[in-house]
């Protein structure tokens, strides 16, 4: 029996048997209730802001009105969600892709709570209607960079892109274009999060970016783009009609202190009730969609297919035309500029002097200790020793020791 349905039965008991005056009893039921609140630590929820729109924020307050404790919500990005689980500092994350491999995500549970699906976005006077896989595969590997070349205006394509490596959302798609979650693109407009990224197309009639059917849905200022002539729908997710569709995931440590309060979350999500939310959002709940499961392998050769051209999947590759180059075609700021151009000393330096003697490294913006330890080869405990960090914080400006020598 739930809990919930325990606590039902306790108060019908209670009213059935007690004989007090009706305030006396009301008094009595709401100072249990709120000492049974108050055993429930809140939970700490930090990820990308797309899981947070679609599963969570509305989540969180049917979990807490049923009863339970509260859900702190810090929706941020993907990668902060998973080092802060990782580090103790959060309780879930929410996250728009699977475990990619790395030693961080290695100890920690991802799972699949619903569906959403991958949408491409535009402002509204953009007359584009459609465009291919083909198309797209092309478009972030900067060799189509105008509207005229997809059937819309002569104009640049500007394409907007999230600044973090391995967010949820770029991730899944590169993995399904290219072959690979970490490809690079040639995308000159790069933001922290998806939701900064959606101002930025709402505001430009040239722009494309990508976000989530759930995070987009009635947002007037912005415009789905079907691919290949389907629109991105529940309806054409559920069936695999529509190919970019993605499992949004919840991630936890089976280590910590919470983890039974956490399961308890995640078993909430099952929930008749919770299932009716994460619909009216425009998301799938995982079990209704768990015949995609086994469609999985064929539709990702599909798209990969369709993409590229080929079947046989492809090694890591530079894209057509570097930062500079797409910045020709479609301007930007100087100072996104000036942040690209620095990115690309770093990483030109960073293989330079590999192999080097006392290896370090300078922190810049949107850096956490994961991305660095990857980028570098190294676990991030390797860098919390070589650097004497009693935790994963570090700050802008700060020298950090990436080699053992």
């Amino acid at each position: 029996m739930s809990v919930r349905a325990v606590r039902l039965l306790s108060a019908l008991l209670l009213g059935a048997c007690l004989v007090a005056p009706a305030a006396a009893k009301t008094t009595h039921h709401t100072a249990r209730h709120k000492a049974t609140k108050s055993k429930e630590a809140a939970l700490i929820w930090r990820g990308d802001v797309t899981t947070a729109h679609g599963v969570v924020t509305e989540m969180a307050k049917l979990w807490e009105k049923s009863g339970h404790g509260r859900v702190e919500l810090q929706p941020f990005n993907t990668a902060s969600g998973i080092d802060a689980v990782a580090a103790g500092t959060a309780d879930l994350a929410g996250s728009a892709r699977p475990s990619d491999g790395s030693p961080e995500d290695s100890h920690l549970t991802f799972t699949p709570v619903a569906w959403d699906g991958l949408v491409m976005i535009t402002n509204p006077a953009n007359p584009v209607r459609s465009l291919s896989l083909r198309q797209l595969h092309e478009i972030y590997f900067g060799k189509i960079t105008n509207w005229k070349d997809v059937g819309g205006r002569d104009a640049p394509i500007d394409l907007y892109a999230v600044i973090s490596p391995n967010d949820g959302v770029e991730y899944s798609l590169r993995t399904l274009l290219f072959g690979h979650g970490e490809q690079q693109i040639s995308a000159p407009r790069l933001y922290l999060n998806t939701k900064a990224l959606e101002e930025g197309v709402s505001l430009n009639p040239n722009g494309l970016g990508l976000s989530t059917l759930s995070n987009v849905t009635g947002n007037p200022k912005l415009r789905s783009i079907p691919i290949d002539g389907v629109a991105p729908t529940v309806a054409n997710i559920a069936d695999g009609s529509y190919p970019l569709y993605i499992p949004l995931f919840l991630v936890s440590n089976p280590n910590s202190p919470k983890a039974a309060q956490v399961q308890a979350f995640m078993d909430f999500l099952q929930t008749d009730p919770a299932k009716t939310t994460l619909r009216d959002h425009s998301v799938l709940p995982y079990q209704d969609g768990i015949g995609l499961v086994a469609k999985d392998e064929e539709r990702r050769n599909k798209v990969y297919g369709a993409s590229t051209n080929s079947s046989a999947k492809a090694p890591l590759a530079a894209p057509g035309a570097s930062y500079a180059a797409a910045a020709a075609v479609a301007p930007t700021s100087e100072r996104t500029l000036a942040a690209h151009t620095a990115m690309e000393k770093r990483d030109a330096d960073a293989k330079s002097s590999a192999g080097g003697a006392g290896k370090t490294y300078t922190v810049t913006k949107g850096d956490t200790l994961s991305g660095i330890a990857k980028k570098n080869g190294v676990t991030v405990t390797d860098l919390r020793d070589w650097n004497h960090l009693k935790n994963d914080n570090i700050k802008l400006g700060q020298s950090l020791q990436v080699s053992r020598d």
